[in-house]
Protein backbone atom coordinates (compact mmCIF):
# COMPACT_ATOMS: atom_id res chain seq x y z
CA UNK A 1 0.00 0.00 0.00
CA UNK A 2 0.97 3.13 -0.93
CA UNK A 3 2.23 6.32 1.63
CA UNK A 4 -0.87 9.00 0.63
CA UNK A 5 0.54 12.24 -1.12
CA UNK A 6 -1.81 14.90 -1.48
CA UNK A 7 -0.58 15.55 -5.13
CA UNK A 8 -0.97 12.06 -6.43
CA UNK A 9 -4.07 11.75 -4.45
CA UNK A 10 -6.12 14.84 -6.04
CA UNK A 11 -4.48 13.68 -9.91
CA UNK A 12 -6.29 10.00 -9.62
CA UNK A 13 -9.25 11.31 -7.96
CA UNK A 14 -9.88 14.04 -10.19
CA UNK A 15 -9.00 11.94 -12.94
CA UNK A 16 -11.36 9.36 -12.18
CA UNK A 17 -14.24 12.14 -11.57
CA UNK A 18 -13.20 13.34 -15.27
CA UNK A 19 -14.30 10.51 -16.93
CA UNK A 20 -16.94 9.27 -14.51
CA UNK A 21 -18.97 12.00 -13.58
CA UNK A 22 -22.74 11.94 -13.82
CA UNK A 23 -24.21 14.67 -15.89
CA UNK A 24 -26.67 16.94 -13.17
CA UNK A 25 -28.45 19.90 -14.16
CA UNK A 26 -27.01 21.54 -11.49
CA UNK A 27 -23.76 20.08 -11.97
CA UNK A 28 -24.00 21.40 -15.23
CA UNK A 29 -24.52 24.93 -14.81
CA UNK A 30 -23.16 25.25 -11.41
CA UNK A 31 -25.00 28.71 -10.56
CA UNK A 32 -24.69 29.80 -6.73
CA UNK A 33 -28.80 29.18 -6.53
CA UNK A 34 -29.41 25.70 -8.00
CA UNK A 35 -26.15 24.34 -6.16
CA UNK A 36 -28.25 25.62 -3.14
CA UNK A 37 -31.57 23.88 -4.28
CA UNK A 38 -30.25 20.82 -5.36
CA UNK A 39 -27.87 19.94 -1.68
CA UNK A 40 -30.84 20.47 -0.12
CA UNK A 41 -32.81 18.44 -2.00
CA UNK A 42 -30.26 16.02 -2.48
CA UNK A 43 -29.78 15.44 1.57
CA UNK A 44 -31.13 11.49 2.35
CA UNK A 45 -32.28 11.76 -1.41
CA UNK A 46 -30.77 10.08 -4.21
CA UNK A 47 -30.13 11.41 -7.43
CA UNK A 48 -32.54 9.54 -9.58
CA UNK A 49 -35.05 10.99 -7.58
CA UNK A 50 -34.29 14.41 -7.18
CA UNK A 51 -33.64 15.38 -10.98
CA UNK A 52 -37.35 15.69 -11.91
CA UNK A 53 -37.88 17.79 -8.65
CA UNK A 54 -35.35 20.31 -9.41
CA UNK A 55 -36.09 20.75 -12.57
CA UNK A 56 -40.22 21.64 -12.06
CA UNK A 57 -38.63 23.63 -9.00
CA UNK A 58 -36.50 25.53 -10.84
CA UNK A 59 -39.44 25.99 -13.58
CA UNK A 60 -41.84 27.36 -10.50
CA UNK A 61 -39.24 29.31 -9.16
CA UNK A 62 -36.15 30.52 -10.84
CA UNK A 63 -34.66 32.67 -9.04
CA UNK A 64 -34.54 33.73 -4.81
CA UNK A 65 -37.02 35.99 -5.39
CA UNK A 66 -39.43 34.26 -7.44
CA UNK A 67 -38.84 31.72 -4.14
CA UNK A 68 -38.67 34.25 -1.95
CA UNK A 69 -42.36 35.85 -3.26
CA UNK A 70 -44.31 32.63 -3.25
CA UNK A 71 -47.21 31.20 -1.14
CA UNK A 72 -45.49 28.63 1.00
CA UNK A 73 -47.94 26.43 -0.26
CA UNK A 74 -47.22 26.87 -4.11
CA UNK A 75 -43.59 25.26 -2.35
CA UNK A 76 -45.28 22.55 -0.98
CA UNK A 77 -46.92 21.53 -4.08
CA UNK A 78 -44.02 21.69 -5.78
CA UNK A 79 -41.98 19.87 -3.49
CA UNK A 80 -44.73 17.04 -3.16
CA UNK A 81 -43.42 13.32 -3.08
CA UNK A 82 -39.96 14.34 -2.01
CA UNK A 83 -40.37 13.96 1.38
CA UNK A 84 -38.69 15.79 4.68
CA UNK A 85 -41.19 18.38 4.29
CA UNK A 86 -39.06 20.76 6.72
CA UNK A 87 -36.83 21.51 3.90
CA UNK A 88 -39.00 23.20 1.62
CA UNK A 89 -39.87 25.14 4.55
CA UNK A 90 -36.65 26.04 5.24
CA UNK A 91 -35.86 26.97 1.45
CA UNK A 92 -38.68 29.23 1.56
CA UNK A 93 -37.92 30.92 4.67
CA UNK A 94 -34.08 30.85 3.42
CA UNK A 95 -35.41 32.77 0.33
CA UNK A 96 -37.34 35.28 2.43
CA UNK A 97 -34.45 35.84 4.98
CA UNK A 98 -32.18 36.71 1.66
CA UNK A 99 -34.56 39.12 0.10
CA UNK A 100 -35.36 41.41 3.45
CA UNK A 101 -31.53 41.24 4.34
CA UNK A 102 -29.47 41.05 1.46
CA UNK A 103 -31.35 42.30 -1.15
CA UNK A 104 -31.45 38.75 -3.03
CA UNK A 105 -27.66 38.81 -2.74
CA UNK A 106 -26.48 34.98 -1.87
CA UNK A 107 -23.91 34.28 0.30
CA UNK A 108 -20.56 33.85 -0.89
CA UNK A 109 -19.46 32.21 2.51
CA UNK A 110 -19.36 28.70 4.18
CA UNK A 111 -20.03 30.94 7.71
CA UNK A 112 -22.64 33.26 6.42
CA UNK A 113 -24.56 30.12 4.29
CA UNK A 114 -24.71 28.54 7.91
CA UNK A 115 -26.55 31.20 9.04
CA UNK A 116 -29.73 30.15 6.89
CA UNK A 117 -32.23 27.44 8.44
CA UNK A 118 -31.84 24.63 6.69
CA UNK A 119 -27.94 24.93 6.00
CA UNK A 120 -25.32 22.69 7.99
CA UNK A 121 -21.59 22.59 7.30
CA UNK A 122 -21.76 20.21 4.49
CA UNK A 123 -24.25 22.39 2.50
CA UNK A 124 -22.38 25.43 2.86
CA UNK A 125 -19.01 23.72 2.31
CA UNK A 126 -20.74 22.43 -1.04
CA UNK A 127 -22.08 25.31 -2.23
CA UNK A 128 -19.27 27.65 -1.72
CA UNK A 129 -16.56 25.02 -2.99
CA UNK A 130 -18.80 24.27 -6.20
CA UNK A 131 -20.05 27.94 -7.04
CA UNK A 132 -17.36 29.72 -5.89
CA UNK A 133 -14.45 27.61 -5.61
CA UNK A 134 -14.05 28.35 -2.38
CA UNK A 135 -11.43 25.80 -0.20
CA UNK A 136 -13.82 24.61 2.14
CA UNK A 137 -14.05 20.82 2.83
CA UNK A 138 -18.04 19.32 2.46
CA UNK A 139 -18.00 15.92 4.38
CA UNK A 140 -21.40 13.95 3.80
CA UNK A 141 -22.48 10.53 4.25
CA UNK A 142 -20.38 9.30 0.98
CA UNK A 143 -17.42 11.35 2.23
CA UNK A 144 -17.61 9.76 5.59
CA UNK A 145 -17.33 6.53 4.05
CA UNK A 146 -14.75 6.68 1.61
CA UNK A 147 -12.39 8.39 4.51
CA UNK A 148 -13.04 5.76 7.17
CA UNK A 149 -12.10 3.04 4.69
CA UNK A 150 -9.14 4.94 3.26
CA UNK A 151 -8.05 5.91 6.95
CA UNK A 152 -8.80 2.47 8.17
CA UNK A 153 -11.18 4.37 10.79
CA UNK A 154 -13.17 1.64 13.01
CA UNK A 155 -14.45 3.86 15.73
CA UNK A 156 -18.02 4.55 15.67
CA UNK A 157 -18.38 6.84 12.46
CA UNK A 158 -21.15 8.92 14.30
CA UNK A 159 -19.03 10.39 16.41
CA UNK A 160 -18.43 14.37 16.25
CA UNK A 161 -14.43 12.90 17.23
CA UNK A 162 -14.53 11.14 14.01
CA UNK A 163 -16.39 13.67 11.96
CA UNK A 164 -13.78 16.41 13.05
CA UNK A 165 -11.06 14.28 11.88
CA UNK A 166 -12.28 13.37 8.66
CA UNK A 167 -12.96 16.93 7.47
CA UNK A 168 -9.43 18.07 8.97
CA UNK A 169 -8.28 15.01 6.35
CA UNK A 170 -10.49 15.98 3.80
CA UNK A 171 -9.59 19.99 4.07
CA UNK A 172 -5.86 18.71 3.99
CA UNK A 173 -6.57 16.64 0.25
CA UNK A 174 -8.59 19.05 -1.16
CA UNK A 175 -7.11 20.64 -4.65
CA UNK A 176 -6.96 23.94 -4.11
CA UNK A 177 -7.86 25.19 -7.93
CA UNK A 178 -10.32 22.34 -8.59
CA UNK A 179 -12.07 22.54 -4.93
CA UNK A 180 -15.96 22.33 -5.96
CA UNK A 181 -14.91 19.23 -8.39
CA UNK A 182 -13.02 17.57 -5.44
CA UNK A 183 -15.67 17.68 -3.20
CA UNK A 184 -18.04 16.27 -6.06
CA UNK A 185 -15.75 13.72 -6.82
CA UNK A 186 -15.27 11.96 -3.17
CA UNK A 187 -19.34 12.46 -3.01
CA UNK A 188 -19.61 10.61 -6.82
CA UNK A 189 -16.96 8.20 -5.39
CA UNK A 190 -19.01 7.02 -2.58
CA UNK A 191 -22.23 7.23 -4.94
CA UNK A 192 -21.25 4.95 -7.60
CA UNK A 193 -17.93 3.17 -6.14
CA UNK A 194 -17.40 2.71 -2.30
CA UNK A 195 -20.43 2.14 -1.79
CA UNK A 196 -22.43 0.80 1.60
CA UNK A 197 -22.07 -2.71 0.42
CA UNK A 198 -20.27 -4.51 -1.99
CA UNK A 199 -18.00 -1.61 -3.00
CA UNK A 200 -16.01 -2.02 -6.43
CA UNK A 201 -12.66 -2.04 -5.24
CA UNK A 202 -11.37 -3.03 -8.47
CA UNK A 203 -12.38 0.12 -10.10
CA UNK A 204 -11.35 3.01 -7.49
CA UNK A 205 -9.35 5.34 -8.14
CA UNK A 206 -7.91 5.42 -4.82
CA UNK A 207 -7.85 1.63 -3.45
CA UNK A 208 -3.88 1.70 -3.45
CA UNK A 209 -4.24 4.21 -0.44
CA UNK A 210 -7.23 2.98 1.05
CA UNK A 211 -6.28 0.65 4.36
CA UNK A 212 -9.94 -0.91 4.51
CA UNK A 213 -8.97 -2.58 0.78
CA UNK A 214 -5.83 -3.66 2.21
CA UNK A 215 -6.77 -5.46 5.39
CA UNK A 216 -10.16 -6.39 3.87
CA UNK A 217 -11.90 -4.44 6.30
CA UNK A 218 -14.49 -2.57 3.54
CA UNK A 219 -17.42 -4.61 5.04
CA UNK A 220 -16.61 -3.63 8.99
CA UNK A 221 -16.13 0.28 8.33
CA UNK A 222 -17.65 2.39 8.38
CA UNK A 223 -18.81 1.22 11.93
CA UNK A 224 -21.84 2.22 13.16
CA UNK A 225 -23.65 1.49 16.66
CA UNK A 226 -26.55 -1.00 15.50
CA UNK A 227 -29.82 0.56 15.34
CA UNK A 228 -32.36 0.87 17.99
CA UNK A 229 -36.03 -1.27 16.40
CA UNK A 230 -38.31 1.30 14.44
CA UNK A 231 -41.50 1.62 16.68
CA UNK A 232 -44.73 1.07 14.69
CA UNK A 233 -48.15 3.28 15.29
CA UNK A 234 -51.74 2.55 13.70
CA UNK A 235 -53.20 5.73 12.42
CA UNK A 236 -56.84 6.24 11.78
CA UNK A 237 -57.62 8.75 8.37
CA UNK A 238 -60.97 9.70 7.99
CA UNK A 239 -62.66 10.63 4.75
CA UNK A 240 -65.79 12.84 5.73
CA UNK A 241 -67.62 13.03 2.90
CA UNK A 242 -70.74 15.86 2.68
CA UNK A 243 -72.87 15.37 -0.45
CA UNK A 244 -69.91 15.91 -3.08
CA UNK A 245 -67.11 17.38 -0.93
CA UNK A 246 -64.74 16.25 1.49
CA UNK A 247 -63.25 17.37 4.33
CA UNK A 248 -59.18 18.27 4.13
CA UNK A 249 -56.94 19.51 7.02
CA UNK A 250 -54.23 21.55 7.37
CA UNK A 251 -51.54 20.27 9.66
CA UNK A 252 -50.20 23.22 11.68
CA UNK A 253 -46.74 24.52 11.03
CA UNK A 254 -45.16 23.62 14.32
CA UNK A 255 -46.00 19.54 13.42
CA UNK A 256 -44.28 17.28 11.66
CA UNK A 257 -45.48 17.64 7.88
CA UNK A 258 -46.35 20.95 8.70
CA UNK A 259 -48.23 23.05 6.06
CA UNK A 260 -49.71 20.00 4.38
CA UNK A 261 -53.00 18.96 4.09
CA UNK A 262 -54.14 15.39 5.31
CA UNK A 263 -57.09 13.37 5.99
CA UNK A 264 -57.99 14.39 9.47
CA UNK A 265 -57.28 11.46 12.06
CA UNK A 266 -54.12 10.53 14.16
CA UNK A 267 -52.73 7.46 16.13
CA UNK A 268 -54.96 5.05 17.81
CA UNK A 269 -54.17 4.94 21.69
CA UNK A 270 -54.11 2.05 23.96
CA UNK A 271 -57.66 -0.01 24.27
CA UNK A 272 -59.50 1.28 21.14
CA UNK A 273 -60.55 0.30 17.91
CA UNK A 274 -59.83 1.72 15.19
CA UNK A 275 -62.93 3.10 14.49
CA UNK A 276 -63.05 4.36 17.88
CA UNK A 277 -59.63 6.11 17.71
CA UNK A 278 -61.27 7.87 14.38
CA UNK A 279 -64.20 9.00 16.25
CA UNK A 280 -61.68 10.72 18.69
CA UNK A 281 -59.93 12.52 16.91
CA UNK A 282 -62.15 13.88 14.68
CA UNK A 283 -63.82 15.44 17.60
CA UNK A 284 -60.67 16.41 18.74
CA UNK A 285 -59.48 17.94 16.01
CA UNK A 286 -62.38 18.98 13.91
CA UNK A 287 -65.47 18.77 16.57
CA UNK A 288 -67.99 16.88 14.83
CA UNK A 289 -69.26 13.70 15.71
CA UNK A 290 -68.86 11.29 13.12
CA UNK A 291 -70.45 7.87 11.81
CA UNK A 292 -67.92 4.94 10.42
CA UNK A 293 -69.55 3.74 7.32
CA UNK A 294 -66.21 1.48 6.01
CA UNK A 295 -63.47 0.97 6.31
CA UNK A 296 -61.44 1.93 2.58
CA UNK A 297 -58.10 0.00 2.98
CA UNK A 298 -55.37 0.44 4.64
CA UNK A 299 -51.74 2.38 3.80
CA UNK A 300 -48.09 0.84 5.37
CA UNK A 301 -45.98 4.26 5.33
CA UNK A 302 -42.27 4.16 6.68
CA UNK A 303 -40.59 7.91 8.02
CA UNK A 304 -37.10 8.06 8.78
CA UNK A 305 -37.90 7.31 12.82
CA UNK A 306 -41.14 5.16 12.42
CA UNK A 307 -43.36 3.09 10.82
CA UNK A 308 -46.83 3.59 10.75
CA UNK A 309 -50.07 1.70 8.86
CA UNK A 310 -52.58 4.56 7.85
CA UNK A 311 -56.22 3.12 8.59
CA UNK A 312 -58.66 4.78 6.22
CA UNK A 313 -62.38 5.05 6.98
CA UNK A 314 -64.94 6.22 5.14
CA UNK A 315 -67.46 7.86 7.23
CA UNK A 316 -69.93 10.95 7.63
CA UNK A 317 -70.84 13.95 9.80
CA UNK A 318 -73.66 13.38 12.22
CA UNK A 319 -73.43 16.08 14.72
CA UNK A 320 -71.72 19.41 14.99
CA UNK A 321 -70.46 22.31 12.79
CA UNK A 322 -66.82 21.50 11.52
CA UNK A 323 -64.22 23.95 12.17
CA UNK A 324 -59.98 24.11 12.90
CA UNK A 325 -60.02 23.24 16.50
CA UNK A 326 -56.37 21.85 16.97
CA UNK A 327 -55.98 21.77 13.21
CA UNK A 328 -54.30 24.85 11.33
CA UNK A 329 -57.39 24.84 8.84
CA UNK A 330 -60.02 22.94 7.21
CA UNK A 331 -61.62 22.79 3.19
CA UNK A 332 -64.77 21.23 1.80
CA UNK A 333 -63.44 19.97 -1.25
CA UNK A 334 -64.45 18.17 -4.37
CA UNK A 335 -62.57 14.60 -5.40
CA UNK A 336 -61.31 16.93 -8.36
CA UNK A 337 -59.97 19.39 -6.42
CA UNK A 338 -57.65 17.57 -4.17
CA UNK A 339 -54.77 17.59 -6.46
CA UNK A 340 -54.72 21.61 -5.74
CA UNK A 341 -53.77 20.78 -2.51
CA UNK A 342 -50.06 19.34 -1.10
CA UNK A 343 -50.28 15.98 0.65
CA UNK A 344 -48.34 13.92 2.64
CA UNK A 345 -47.04 10.55 0.66
CA UNK A 346 -49.93 8.64 2.28
CA UNK A 347 -52.45 10.91 1.79
CA UNK A 348 -51.51 10.88 -1.51
CA UNK A 349 -52.58 6.98 -2.44
CA UNK A 350 -55.66 8.27 -0.78
CA UNK A 351 -56.58 10.74 -3.18
CA UNK A 352 -55.41 8.23 -6.05
CA UNK A 353 -58.18 5.86 -4.36
CA UNK A 354 -60.50 8.80 -4.59
CA UNK A 355 -59.50 9.18 -8.07
CA UNK A 356 -60.04 5.87 -9.20
CA UNK A 357 -63.75 5.67 -7.43
CA UNK A 358 -65.20 8.67 -9.11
Amino acid sequence: MESLTPPAFRRALLRWFDRSRRAMPWRDDPQPYKVWISEVMLQQTQVATVRPYFNRFLDRFPDVAALASADLQDVLTIWQGLGYYSRARSLHRAARHLMTERNGELPRRAEEWEQLPGIGPYAAGAIVSISFGDVVPAVDGNVIRVFTRLLGIRADSTTPTVRRELTDCVAGLIAPRRAGDFNQAVMELGALVCKPRNPACEACPLQRWCVAHAKGLTAAIPHRPRRKPVPHMDVAACVIRRGPKILIARRRPDQMLGGLWEFPGGKQEPGETLEQTAGREIDEEIGITIRVRSKLGAIPHAFSHFKMTLHVFDCTPVRGRARAVTVDAIRWVTVSELRDYPFPAADLKIVEWLEDAR
